[in-house]
């Protein structure tokens, strides 16, 4: 009786926490088809927002932008960061724990000190705001990202794996290549899709490196909804949610196929 109880108590706090995390997205989604422009009040379902959001041109193209370099910056970043995982779990030597320490700094610094001191960084090598400062910014942000997944990967294997290649005559090359590779390619897959989802939806480091002539899609509905959250911003942030839940389902589904 009493194990039933705890079982329903803890059932009813983790609904509770769900709805709590989940209520605010589900009511933006649910607006998104609410036929009127400027009330809350329901007057009916209608896709006439979506319909709109269609037909902008510049929410299109700022989406493009945004999908442009999310993927140059995952690409970069799940690189850098699968071969600095790597490095750290393969050698051993003086300040490696130090190095990988480091790594966990970076993803609980705040976006707005990062932002700030990328900001001044570029200021001060002369770099115009645009591309390349957004393209630099998203890969600083994403690489920790991608070395915690890969490590983490790797970690979790029998090291005799690589000794035993090792004693069967393969170089360090040939054991990257046939033996560590293959084991962290669905660590560097997720870190890939981590990282993708992190530069598409970043609002705080763009705001501070983005430029004039480069408008990201988070930037364009950080503007938007400063003038009133209209109908078809609902839309387009439900858009969004499901994009982004598509990639984090993806990238689990990946890890747990491969694991």
């Amino acid at each position: 009786m009493r194990a039933s109880r705890h079982s329903l108590l803890r059932n009813f706090w983790l609904l509770g926490v769900y709805a709590f995390l989940y209520f605010p997205i589900l009511v933006v989604v649910f607006y998104s088809f609410n036929d009127t422009k400027f009330s809350l009040v329901w007057q009916g379902a209608t896709l006439n927002w979506y319909t709109t959001l269609w037909q902008d041109s510049n929410l299109w193209l700022a989406l493009l932008h945004s999908l442009i370099l999310g993927f140059f910056a995952s690409l970069v970043a799940v690189i850098i960061g699968s071969f600095a995982a790597m490095n750290l779990y393969w050698y051993r030597f003086r300040g490696r724990q130090l190095l990988y320490g480091l790594i966990f700094i970076l993803i609980v610094t705040p976006d707005l000190v990062l932002g700030i001191s990328l900001l001044i960084l570029f200021s001060l090598v002369g770099l115009d705001l645009g591309f390349w400062s957004l393209l630099l910014a998203h890969v600083t942000f994403c690489i920790p990202f991608v070395v915690i997944t890969v490590y983490s990967r790797l970690v979790d294997f029998d090291s005799h794996l690589f000794e035993a290649a090792r004693d069967l005559g393969a170089s360090e090359v040939t054991i990257f290549r046939k033996v560590m590779f293959p084991l962290a390619l669905p660590a560097i897959i997720v870190g890939l899709l981590l990282s993708f989802t992190l530069s598409i939806d970043d609002v705080v480091v763009s705001y501070f490196v983005a430029g004039p002539e480069y408008e990201i899609l988070p930037l364009k509905i950080f503007s938007m909804a400063k003038l009133g959250v209209r109908p078809e911003l609902n839309a387009l942030c439900s858009v969004v949610f499901v994009i982004t839940v598509c990639i984090v389902m993806a990238s689990h589904f990946i890890l747990r196929k491969k694991s």
